[in-house]
């Protein structure tokens, strides 16, 4: 009945908690549940509003509260329950399942995340969404409008990871990505 403590007391396999998880989890819950632990899966941080974007359903809340009251891999992390993540071990496997039977939605979901952090104002965020759904170009503008934050706070190495994420083909007509490139491995 209490599946994160069993988890957290399991000693078995890695693919013993995986088959776990699929039969026992994913399995028994309703379709549109399923739908949405995968769909969702590919964030690091979940609330309502962005559960939304994603799925295109407006029960996002409802649905983490749900889970998170039948014990089902979701933790609250703020009083107030804005925010959410899934365990890590499901988090994992729900990636997998992604990956093996919509690997084409990938994608799409990590651009409607970029979408949603972006117009939040959750552009670091943003930045890894748009980098993950390969949108160059977008992820491109995204560095270039908080390059000045990232000096200001000092968060070199971010901004070098971002830049090296980065193909040369998005940063050859955008000469002040290419200069702040070389600006930022003169200081590492």
């Amino acid at each position: 009945a209490d599946v994160s403590a069993f988890v957290k007391a399991f000693s078995g396999s890695h693919r013993d908690v995986l088959d776990y998880l699929a039969e026992e989890v994913l399995v028994g819950q309703p379709g549109h549940v399923r739908e949405f632990l995968l769909q969702t899966s590919i964030l690091d941080h979940l609330s309502g509003a962005l559960c939304d974007a994603l799925t295109g359903r407006s029960d996002g809340q409802a649905i983490l509260e749900r889970l998170e009251r039948d014990n089902l891999f979701v933790v609250a992390l703020d009083e107030e329950r804005r925010w959410y993540r899934y365990h890590h071990l499901f988090a994992d496997f729900l990636r997998s399942r992604l990956e093996r039977e919509s690997p084409g939605r990938i994608k799409e979901l990590h651009c409607r995340a970029a979408e949603w952090y972006e117009q939040n104002g959750w552009i670091s965020d943003a930045v890894g969404h748009a980098l993950a759904a390969e949108d160059h170009e977008r992820a491109s503008d995204l560095v270039e409008r908080v390059i000045g934050e990232m000096w200001f706070r000092g968060e070199v190495m971010t901004l070098l990871g971002w830049l090296e994420r980065l193909p040369h083909r998005a940063k050859r007509h955008r000469p002040r990505l290419l200069l702040e490139h070389a600006t930022t491995l003169m200081w590492v």
